[in-house]
């Protein structure tokens, strides 16, 4: 899709069809051509209701209020009900809920790219959007009078930040026998060739001369070996330091906890934490961001065979820690162990961010749409809960305690990688990470559980079924903030 954005006002437009937004039931705005055919129609103009006036090509579809969230899904249905007509142009006017604020816009433009992601690599017969060209006119709502250019640089933005988490999304929908953790290795290779990133591969010689013996001891009875991925985009006098580590588990078993088959189904999607860093690093380099950003991605399959490791078995991490496994299944946390480990060695960052479907715990704190934020520093915390919901995802805090944090520990080693309670699970995994976050790092570490959001069986606001690329948006959103100047 192609979008363009003009001064020209909407009646001035030549399109297939036009988008119309309403919002708060007003059928008596200018822009509404319509009225008593949507009365007549029953439109009672509740979120995401559409209506498709075919005679008249025009398409209206309700939001609440005009604000980035519900403009986002609003259009995402929108697109959607295009998605098998034949027009190849929309026109749509410009809404906003503050003349200098351009987020709206922003969410329209990610809510048109979002909306229209198909996942059907493995279909025989392919979908088809016929739409080419977008034009938004500046012609707004409320009669504002907007900036060309912050305009143009939302719209810019949208289209990249949305883009990025549908390249997410399709990594994170690739069955596990085509995405394993050396394709994994590859497909960010070559998108840092084409977005001008440093890509280190550090395959498993130089991982045991690392000593990240938790992560091999994960992969040990793959057939896959594991790759640890080093991505880096390095401006000129950055603004701040940033460094983002990603669970990128191509496929979980459960190891020798095997999992139910119920529950090995989608096993696919645990490695949304890392290939939401491949996309959070293909954003910030095509928006060219201010600020360095170092991704690190430990890539690993969690098999059964004769060289699995057991639980019972006392491992050592890269910091020395020694971790007595007490069940297979709890591996997220051993690899993210040895790579939170190898990016603080690497790396001394202002920020540090884990990203990772680590617990179904989270999921049961919270449901399928939010992610939990958890560390030591609230500042920060604060900080990402308010640029998820700028960015249209949902996130909350859950809190450590000292109580929890005792439940993971050792009689044999110096910790535990599963807690001693069947409770609080989502906090005693962060707290399990919390051991292998050094000093100068420790109140500017956050752990983000995305286990919930990541991959549901069901569309849901702009996200599709399968893969959302969650924290995509959410954490691009947080760094744009650490590029602006200072006030």
């Amino acid at each position: 899709m192609n979008f363009k954005l003009t001064i020209n006002p909407i009646e001035d437009i030549k399109a297939d069809i036009e988008i119309i937004i309403i919002s708060e039931k007003n059928l008596d705005h200018r822009f509404v051509q319509d009225k008593e055919l949507l009365e007549k129609s029953g439109f009672k103009s509740s979120q995401d209701e559409t209506c498709l006036l075919i005679e008249r090509d025009r398409l209206y579809v309700a939001v609440e209020n005009i604000s980035s969230i519900n403009v986002r899904t609003a259009i995402a249905t929108a697109i959607r009900v295009l998605a098998n007509k034949s027009y190849k142009s929309i026109k749509i006017a410009s809404y906003m809920n503050h003349p200098k604020c351009t987020t709206v816009l922003r969410g329209m433009v990610e809510g048109f790219v979002l909306g229209a992601y198909v996942f059907d690599r493995y279909k025989s017969e392919k979908s088809k959007l016929s739409i080419e060209d977008i034009t938004i006119s500046l012609d707004e709502y409320n009669e504002y009078q907007l900036d060309i250019e912050a305009c143009t640089r939302a719209m810019n933005n949208g289209e990249i930040v949305a883009n990025a988490t549908n390249f997410t999304r399709d990594i994170v929908n690739t069955p596990p026998d085509d995405c394993y953790p050396k394709v994994m290795a590859k497909i960010a290779k070559n998108m840092a060739k084409e977005n001008g990133l440093e890509c280190i591969i550090i395959k498993p010689k130089e991982l045991k001369k690392e000593k990240m013996e938790t992560l091999l001891a994960v992969a040990r009875a793959s057939r896959h070996k594991p790759r640890v991925i080093h991505l880096a985009h390095k401006p000129e006098n950055p603004k701040a330091i940033v460094t983002l580590v990603g669970k990128g588990l191509t496929y979980d078993s459960g190891g020798l906890s095997l999992k139910p088959s119920d529950f090995m189904v989608t096993m696919k999607s645990d490695k949304s934490g890392g290939s939401a860093v491949i996309g959070i690093m293909k954003a910030i380099s095509e928006m060219n961001l201010p600020v360095e950003v170092h991704g690190f991605i430990g890539a690993v399959e969690n098999m059964i065979g004769g060289d699995a490791y057991k639980p019972d078995d006392v491992l050592v991490a890269k910091n020395g820690k020694t971790i007595e496994i007490r069940n297979t299944d709890a591996e997220g946390r051993l690899v993210l162990a040895d790579t939170l480990c190898y990016a603080q060695q690497e790396v001394k960052a202002d920020y540090i961010f884990d990203m990772a479907t680590l617990t179904g715990a989270s999921v049961v704190g919270v449901g399928h749409y939010t992610s939990t934020i958890m560390g030591n520093s609230d500042k920060v915390k604060d900080s990402i809960i308010k640029y998820a919901k700028i960015s249209g995802e949902f996130a909350t805090k859950l809190d450590f305690n000292r109580y929890l944090k005792k439940s993971i520990k050792s009689e044999i080693a110096d910790i535990c990688n599963i807690s001693n309670t069947r409770y609080g699970g989502a906090i005693t995994a962060g707290q399990f990470l919390e051991n292998f976050i050094d000093d100068d790092h420790k109140d500017k570490w956050v752990h983000i559980d995305i286990a919930g959001p990541a991959f549901v069986e069901h569309s849901w606001g702009e996200n599709p079924h399968g893969a959302s690329g969650a924290g995509v948006r959410m954490m691009t959103r947080f760094i744009e903030g650490l590029a602006r100047p200072k006030k």
